[in-house]
C-alpha cells in the first residue's frame, strides 16, 4: 500500500514541508492529501487530521492504517522503512548529531518560529530586519542558527550539513524559507549553505506549489503590521 502524506497549506505549513521534502529527495513513493488550514472543530481540516491522530494537526504519514503524526517520529519511520537511502547519516557520530540538531529545531527556536511564521509568497525583507531590532530571542535564535549551520558544515564538510543530503537538511528547509524571505542575516558559510538547499529539487519543487497556491490566510498572517504590539501567532504548525 502507497504511503500517504497528509499535509497543510505549502505556503504556511513548516511542519509539513520537512517530511514532504525528505520523501520527494529521497525518490520515496507516496500520496499527497493536502488540506487548506482551518482551526476551527467543525472545519473539514480538523475532522480529516483527527480521523487519523488524536492530535488534530498536520504532518500525519499513514501506512497501511497505521498513522504517525509527528515530522521526527515520520522521519525515524522512514528511516526504518528505507534503511539503505541514507535518511540518517552512516556514520554513527555523524548520525548521532544529526538527531540531535533535528531534535534541537523540533523543540526550540522559539522566537524564530513565532516572530518569522513561514510564508513562502511573500516578501517580508523589510519586515526581518524590524523585527530583529525589536525582539532579543529572535537575535539569538538567529545567531544559534548561524553558529548551529557553520559549525556543522566545517565539522563534516558540506555540501550539506553531514555530506550529502539528509533529514537534517530537510528539517532545516522551512528555516531557509524564513532566511530569504524576512531577509535574516548569516554568516557566510551558513548563508551558502541555505542557497545551497533552496535549490535542491525538492525544496524548488515545494517552492513551486506554495507560490501556486494563491491562498491568503489572515491568521497564519500576524507579523504584516511591526509597529504595534509584539505579533502573536495563534497556530505554528
Amino acid at each position: 500500500m502507497t504511503l500517504k502524506l497528509i499535509i497543510g497549506n505549502k505556503n504556511y505549513s513548516s511542519w509539513s514541508m520537512r517530511p514532504w521534502v525528505l520523501m520527494k529527495a529521497m525518490e520515496i513513493p507516496f500520496e499527497e492529501q493536502a488540506l487548506r488550514f482551518d482551526f476551527s472543530p467543525d472545519s473539514a481540516f480538523y475532522k480529516a487530521t483527527r480521523a487519523v491522530a488524536p492530535t488534530g494537526k498536520v504532518p500525519v504519514l499513514v501506512d497501511d492504517g497505521l498513522a504517525i503524526w509527528d515530522s521526527l517520529a515520520i522521519v525515524e519511520y522512514l528511516a526504518e522503512l528505507y534503511p539503505d537511502l541514507g535518511i540518517w547519516p552512516a556514520d554513527r557520530t555523524r548520525r548521532a548529531r544529526a538527531r540531535t540538531v533535528c531534535a534541537e529545531m523540533h523543540s526550540g527556536f522559539g522566537a524564530l518560529r513565532s516572530q518569522c511564521p513561514m510564508n513562502i509568497d511573500a516578501d517580508l525583507r523589510t519586515v526581518g530586519p524590524q523585527l530583529l531590532a525589536r525582539h532579543e530571542g529572535l537575535r539569538a535564535d538567529l545567531a544559534r542558527m548561524g553558529e548551529l549551520w557553520t559549525d556543522t558544515l566545517q565539522a563534516c564538510g558540506g555540501p550539506f550539513l553531514f555530506g550529502t543530503f539528509s533529514a537534517a537538511d530537510a528539517f532545516f528547509a522551512p528555516v531557509v524559507m524564513r532566511v530569504t524571505r524576512y531577509g535574516l542575516p548569516l554568516p557566510p558559510l551558513a548563508q551558502a549553505y541555505a542557497e545551497r538547499l533552496e535549490a535542491t529539487p525538492a525544496v524548488q519543487d515545494w517552492v513551486a506549489a506554495a507560490l501556486a497556491e494563491k491562498d491568503f490566510l489572515d491568521f497564519e498572517e500576524p507579523y504584516r503590521d511591526v509597529s504595534g504590539p509584539v505579533p502573536v501567532v495563534k497556530s505554528v504548525i
